[in-house]
């Protein structure tokens, strides 16, 4: 039986996303098949999709994945008939250190992701999603959660008392807030809308920052903290915004590179990094324990993501351009 499939033909751009069908494989010795019922935009799936890094080829797009599965090969059990699962970005990557360093067995980008109703796939790509959560909850962590959670928690190790400053209202930061309040730590947030600061503060950010209006923020976090700096920064926007989150961090803090929404290229001034001890380290996604750790603090604490909307699958252009306008707050979903 044939099952609906978005496609992206060579090169991207939302005039190439087509609506089509796909056929589902029967699941082999040490696979699983599943029923997919929820994807998360974010900005890596923006990229491909709009063209920015159109595919080589025709792509299933989308790097996040939740369901449930529906049958299991031979030897499977680890997971069952009715279990609810949520895929990996780095399914070959499993634990220790990072070995992976292009897009080239990512779903969505170098293999076919995840917008289709049924996917067959090794046990490995899939993790259980937390309990209690709906499909869309748990497709929100494949990629914006397991980013926060490795930046502060595997990376930096963070800890109560410790204090964090996070960029802008998109999956990642908001995932960051959330996760260093569950630890006990003090937030700082920025965004260039006061709106958003005050839904910011209403999730537990403990100061806000309108860029905007400020445009030196690191200063402003500096005087925050009473010249001490942050202990970590989540840095999203890339060029534009690095040398700021360099002056916010302290004397030996932890700048975790994650984002470019400012672009590609751009310069900073190296000799701060040295003279403060910083620790600047970049940041892509995670491993498969560092989800099944994640998920297990989520079932510890209760923690819920932020969904800004919903959009049906074959309404995949309107939700990209959505997230193009930048007025979502939160993760944006697909509802397969």
């Amino acid at each position: 039986m044939s099952i609906k499939t978005i496609f992206v033909q060579p090169g991207g751009g939302f005039d190439k996303v087509t609506v089509g069908k796909s056929e589902p494989a029967k699941p082999k010795a040490g696979e699983i098949t599943v029923r997919i019922r929820a994807s998360s935009l974010n900005y890596h799936d923006y990229v491909v999709v709009s063209g920015l890094w159109g595919p080589a080829e025709t792509r299933i797009p989308m790097s996040d994945g939740a369901g449930e599965v529906t049958a299991v090969g031979e030897g499977v059990t680890e997971f069952s008939v009715g279990d609810h699962v949520v895929s990996l970005f780095f399914r070959e990557w499993l634990d220790g250190e990072p070995t992976i360093s292009d897009f080239s067995r990512v779903p969505g980008d170098g293999i076919d992701g995840y917008a289709r109703e049924e996917v067959t796939l090794p046990v490995a790509a899939f993790t259980h999603a937390p309990n209690g959560y709906s499909h869309a909850e748990a497709a929100t962590l494949t990629t914006a959660g397991l980013t926060a959670w490795r930046a502060l928690m595997s990376d930096d190790a963070l800890k109560p008392g410790d204090s964090v400053l996070v960029q802008g209202t998109g999956g990642v930061s908001i995932f960051a807030l959330q996760f260093a309040k569950m630890a006990g730590a003090t937030v700082i947030a920025t965004s260039s809308s006061d709106a958003k600061l005050e839904r910011l503060k209403a999730l537990g950010a403990d100061h806000v920052i309108n860029y905007r209006e400020t445009p030196k923020w690191g200063e402003a976090v500096q005087e925050l903290t009473a010249g001490r700096g942050v202990d970590h920064v989540i840095e999203v926007g890339g060029p534009q915004t690095i040398e700021q989150s360099m002056v916010a961090a302290r004397v030996g803090g932890h700048v975790s590179i994650i984002g470019i929404l400012t672009g590609l290229d751009g310069s900073f001034s190296i000799i701060s990094a040295i003279v403060r001890h910083l620790r600047l380290q970049g940041v892509l996604v995670g491993s498969r324990q560092h989800q099944i750790d994640m998920i297990r603090a989520i079932e510890a604490n209760g923690m819920k993501p932020v969904i800004d909307r919903h959009f049906p699958l074959e309404n995949i252009v309107d939700a990209f351009r959505h997230q193009e306008s930048n007025k979502h707050f939160g993760k944006i979903c697909l509802d397969i």
